[in-house]
């Protein structure tokens, strides 16, 4: 008797830590997925962070552009005596 009572109590406790190991594994891939998901997120998320900032650097170098344009035909037109916008045209 006291062997089967063992016996029985062995078989339950295998039975509960199969039952844990199948909501561990359930617990791990939801994890698993959730963290794709962030990394996904966080990816498309640094991905239009960098276009701003590439967007941002090609206006800012086209606004330098032309104030040099502008400061270059100033100079000229302060040294050959003439209109900015002569100066422009040369």
């Amino acid at each position: 008797m006291r062997k089967i009572l063992l016996a029985a109590a062995a078989g339950a406790a295998a039975l509960t830590l199969s039952a844990c190991s199948e909501k561990t594994e359930d617990a791990a891939a939801e994890t698993a997925d959730s963290a794709a998901a962030d990394a996904s997120a966080n990816a498309e998320a640094a991905g239009e962070a960098v276009d701003s900032a590439a967007s941002d650097t090609a206006t800012a170098a086209a606004n330098a552009s032309d104030a040099a344009t502008d400061a270059a035909a100033a100079a000229e037109a302060d040294v050959q005596g003439e209109s900015t916008t002569e100066a422009k045209a040369d």
